[in-house]
């Protein structure tokens, strides 16, 4: 049996995880994700594939980011034709964010072509994907529960576990029983943490002998959540104060919910003034209709404090959900204290740009960050407190305060990592392989890792194969 193992995205970065598993020379891929980041290397890097899809014998996809499952419509369309596995929830996370991107791919491609015409300029970009596309991505992928051993080819199979990150997050643990060898590899996927509302802790699986384990905040620590909701009240009553809006670019599925679960908290504690609060993200509201019809994946918090005494366990009174173009033009005409939770949540797309033209020049808003910033996004600009960002090829001042809770983050930093990889089993772990970080977290998080365990732990390179013996 000869087994290798390589990286063909976040590898010594963030976002555009796609890694491959080799098994008796046939390839399973683990993820399969867009790159963020400036517009002009993330197009060519997600262009280039980096592996023909004919190759492939089974994907496995652990979570619905887009950094981990957008670019499966472009496999497809590539005339990939197998099986893609992952849990309920992550299906139906994965359609609304293929189905998002490709919408906004559509008014890019729209958009660049009138201004191209304009300017007597020939037009030659085009869209990675359709609708059609991301369509047919979602009837290949089968949904299978945690907990739910299946086979994905002659001697290969995988069980999920709960990854703890967002909704229907998953651990892929996958076995390979060959010829009287058996060897286990375990994908982390995107780390959670134990604590956060709506969602469970991350689980334990069995002992891996090999690990592939992300490293997002592998030199950083969170905030304590109790911190982050004292600042949270904080920040809301100080911005009510100057008659501000309080702009927050979040992830439109997770990060979303959660932050509208705490102000529902703050509100109902009287910690916070009384303001509108909008969800203006047509994502983000489709994505709260997930998560209404997957208690499966919820916490026992959220099953006490919630489903057994509210209707709706994500919305009160305060709470609006904008549906219409026209809805979201109007909260530039609000004159009271508002609250805005608008996508992208790293700024780089969506309705929360316009947010941002219209309220980054104003001393009395609040830009409100609650996420990891991707170097070269906008939102990195902002996290970096620059005091003049571009925004649809416009330069605008910068004269809102810029806040950042971290303590938010749906990622374990390196202890939180640290703490649950000691809580296994790990008398087989051999190696671990560190993907989806930036270099200086990685080196800092190898290093930790050194001390918790005696498994070797390897920064994964670009293209680089690794023999998994």
């Amino acid at each position: 049996m000869e087994m290798n193992f390589y990286s063909l995205g976040a590898a010594e970065e963030v976002t555009g995880s796609k890694h491959v598993l080799e098994v008796d020379g046939k390839s399973y891929l683990v993820d399969c994700g867009a790159f963020q980041g400036s517009r002009a290397e993330a197009d060519r890097k997600n262009r280039e594939f980096g592996i023909e899809p004919d190759r492939i014998n089974g994907v496995l996809v652990t979570h619905g980011h887009f950094d981990h499952c957008g670019m499966l419509p472009l496999l497809t369309k590539g005339g990939y034709r197998g099986n893609i596995y992952a849990t309920p929830a992550t299906r139906d996370i994965s359609s609304l964010v293929m189905m998002d991107s490709a919408n906004i791919q559509a008014r890019d491609a729209d958009y660049l072509r009138r201004q191209a015409q304009k300017k007597g300029e020939k037009f030659t970009w085009e869209p990675l994907y359709t609708e059609k596309d991301a369509i047919e991505a979602t009837s290949q992928i089968m949904g299978i529960s945690y907990h739910r051993p299946f086979f994905m080819g002659d001697g290969i199979s995988c069980e999920f576990f709960d990854a703890g990150h967002i909704l229907g997050s998953a651990m892929a643990n996958v076995t390979v029983n060959k010829g009287g060898t058996e060897r286990t590899i375990l994908f982390s996927g995107d780390l959670g943490r134990k604590g956060k509302p709506i969602i469970r802790d991350p689980e334990r699986p069995p002992t891996p002998d090999y690990l592939v384990i992300e490293s997002t905040y592998g030199d950083r620590q969170h905030g304590k959540t109790d911190d982050a909701m004292k600042q949270l009240a904080e920040i809301a009553k100080q911005t009510a104060a100057r008659g501000g809006k309080i702009i927050i670019p979040s992830f439109a599925i997770e990060r979303t919910q959660e932050l509208v679960y705490y102000f529902h908290l703050l509100t109902d504690e009287g910690a916070i003034p009384q303001m509108p609060i909008y969800v203006d993200s047509p994502m983000a509201t489709n994505a709260t209709t997930i998560f209404q019809v997957h208690p499966e994946c919820y916490d026992e918090d959220i099953h006490e404090a919630f489903i057994k005494h509210h209707k709706n366990p994500f919305g009160f009174n305060n709470l609006h959900f904008t549906t219409s173009v026209e809805e979201s033009k109007s909260l530039n005409d609000l004159k009271e204290p508002a609250i805005i939770i608008s996508a992208d949540g790293m700024c780089e797309a969506g309705r929360i740009q316009h947010h941002l033209i219209n309220n980054i020049s104003d001393p009395a808003a609040t830009i409100l960050l609650v996420g990891f910033m991707a170097n070269n996004t906008l939102g990195r600009r902002l996290q970096n407190r620059e005091e003049e960002v571009k925004i649809h090829g416009m330069w605008f001042k910068r004269k809102a305060r810029v806040e950042n809770i971290n303590a938010f983050s749906a990622h374990a930093d390196y202890v939180e990592a640290g703490d649950w990889l000691t809580s296994l089993d790990l008398s087989r772990l051999k190696k671990i392989f560190i993907v989806h970080g930036e270099p200086k977290a990685q080196t800092a998080f190898k290093q930790y890792l050194k001390e918790k365990c005696r498994a070797e732990p390897v920064i994964v390179k670009y293209g680089e194969t690794y023999t998994l013996d």
